[in-house]
């Protein structure tokens, strides 16, 4: 499928546009990275806690800062997270940096935060259990002690079926949160002498923790290493297999546009204040592939036209190798972005940086095809002064079209 047709575009005699955008956008961000003191990281390579935690209503941020501060929590992390189509949007992430050394120091991190929280939004309970916050396990012992449904004392298999039900309620089809014993009902076996007993026993606050996740300072000064590592493994495999391909100036060529589409996607990160995580180095990882691609493409296209152009100029020559790969281009590059778009705005919070990424890195590694890595070979090619009769290709390639010459 072809858009376009009969496209001749300049694309090298505005050079001097894509280098000045590209400059100016890693200026742009890097000079935020440089102000922010370095990129987010999040809890992987940092190391520390987060707790989640989901209100029964819209949850007051702003009051969670300040008990937090109060608490000697004040460099305390809080995020809402702002899916209004899913039981999440009551949801806040509350992160605290490791101080110290040992799990000691983590699960007492972890403890201050619930502490804080259950002292803000705890209700008066009258010592009764948060029905929000029991396992199936605490609660069917409860019901197995209280004995609502006159079972006997043979009726704890029974119990644990209808303590697991009543918990798949409240976290699978009310959110994990309840603001109401009524709302158990319908489920199977939740007699009114059920419902009763439940009331009697315990309570319902206002806020539940949905998950906690705990790593320490070793684990994560080992992932950021192994994510560096990965990252730079990827581009010398690249820059390799383009040399042996098609010329050394080529893989040379696609790997600075590709660390030029990472720099750039970095420095978006700190912009929009996103964290560094593992779902983010997965996310670059795929944009250096997406990128590689499609420079590869524009690339071997040069290549073929170099046989069919030879005493036309090299500029000329990439000019209608990009003309000629713009439908496909677009056809892939636009695909790609609406899919990576979508996944962005609808994905959830848990895929946000991830689509974030993504979104960014399709429309600055598109560009740096022909922006940047095909105006490289052009001017090493000028560098060199030997104009279009440079050809890429490996060197059995070369020896056939000598052959053929003669």
């Amino acid at each position: 499928m072809e858009f376009f047709k009969g496209v001749n575009v300049d694309w090298m005699g505005k050079v001097k546009y894509f280098v000045s955008l590209s400059l100016i956008l890693l200026a742009v961000g890097w000079l935020s990275i440089l102000r922010n003191h370095g990129l987010k990281q999040g809890i992987d390579f940092r190391g520390g806690t987060l707790v989640y935690v989901r209100f029964s209503g819209t949850p007051p941020i702003d009051q969670i800062r300040k008990g937090l501060q109060s608490a000697g929590l004040a460099n305390s992390t809080i995020q809402g997270i702002s899916d209004i189509n899913s039981n999440s949007k009551n949801d806040v992430v509350i992160g605290l940096e490791q101080h110290g050394q040992g799990d000691e120091s983590l699960d007492a991190g972890k403890q201050a935060i619930l502490d804080v929280l259950h002292k803000m939004f705890g209700t008066d309970s009258g010592g009764k259990q948060d029905f929000n916050s029991i396992t199936p396990s605490a609660l069917a012992a409860y019901l197995t002690q209280k004995d609502p449904l006159a079972l006997g004392v043979n009726a704890g298999e029974r119990y644990n079926q209808l303590a697991q039900r009543l918990a798949d309620a409240r976290d699978r089809d009310n959110g994990g949160i309840l603001t109401s014993f009524g709302q158990l009902k319908n489920v199977g076996g939740a007699t009114p002498a059920v419902i009763a007993s439940l009331q009697s026993g315990f309570s319902l606050g206002n806020f539940a923790i949905r998950n906690v996740e705990i790593v320490g300072p070793k684990v994560g000064s080992q992932l950021r290493r192994q994510a560096v590592l990965a990252t730079l493994y990827a581009l010398a495999g690249m820059l390799v297999y383009i040399a042996f391909r098609f010329e050394w100036v080529y893989g040379a060529a696609a790997v600075i546009a590709v660390f030029h589409d990472v720099l750039i996607t970095l420095g978006f990160f700190s912009l929009f204040h996103f964290e560094i995580s593992l779902t983010v180095i997965a996310a670059l990882l795929t944009l250096v592939g997406y990128s590689m691609n499609d420079t590869i493409v524009i690339f071997d296209r040069v290549r073929e036209n170099l046989r069919l152009m030879r005493r036309e100029p090299f500029p000329e020559i990439v000019n209608r190798s990009i003309n000629q790969t713009l439908s496909r281009t677009i056809l892939t590059s636009g695909l790609t972005f609406l899919t990576v778009l979508v996944l962005y705005l609808e994905g959830g919070e848990v895929l946000r940086a991830f689509s974030f990424a993504m979104v960014v890195g399709v429309v600055v590694g598109t560009y740096s095809s022909f922006g940047i890595a095909a105006p490289i070979v052009v001017v090493w090619n000028k560098y060199r002064g030997q104009g279009a009769s440079v050809r890429a290709g490996s060197a059995a390639e070369k020896r056939v079209a000598a052959e053929a010459r003669r």
